[in-house]
């Protein structure tokens, strides 16, 4: 017996409700009521790191990471919401495919991936 995946992503936060909206006014991820999200099947990769990465903020214990499609679509909506986004070609590569990070309102990192083609 294994686990089939990711029931659910929990943490802490100032304004829960704000954060909610945020997520799912930038990002679509939703939560109406007891209605949960409901992703597209895809790849997670499930990956500690050593405490001394430097892949994201060394005062954050995680980083979140969604999939992405039409990446290059996807960064401008969130750049003309204002929404800093920061890509590095090194990041990105034919077998793993493309990134790019933001931050919530709450300084939290996210990790934006579209995986590579078939």
């Amino acid at each position: 017996m294994a686990v089939t995946g990711i029931g659910g992503v929990f943490f802490r936060a100032k304004d829960p409700d704000a954060l909610l909206q945020w997520y799912k006014d930038h990002l679509g991820v939703t939560m109406e009521g007891y209605e949960p999200w409901l992703q597209a099947a895809g790849p997670t990769v499930f990956m500690p790191f050593a405490a001394s990465t430097d892949h994201w903020p060394d005062n954050k214990q995680w980083m979140i990471n969604f999939r992405v499609e039409d990446f290059d679509a996807f960064l401008f909506k969130l750049r003309g919401a204002g929404i800093a986004v920061k890509t590095d070609a090194a990041w990105d590569s034919p077998e793993t495919g493309r990134f790019a990070r933001i931050h919530d309102p709450e300084g939290n990192p996210i990790e934006l991936w579209e995986p590579p083609a078939d």
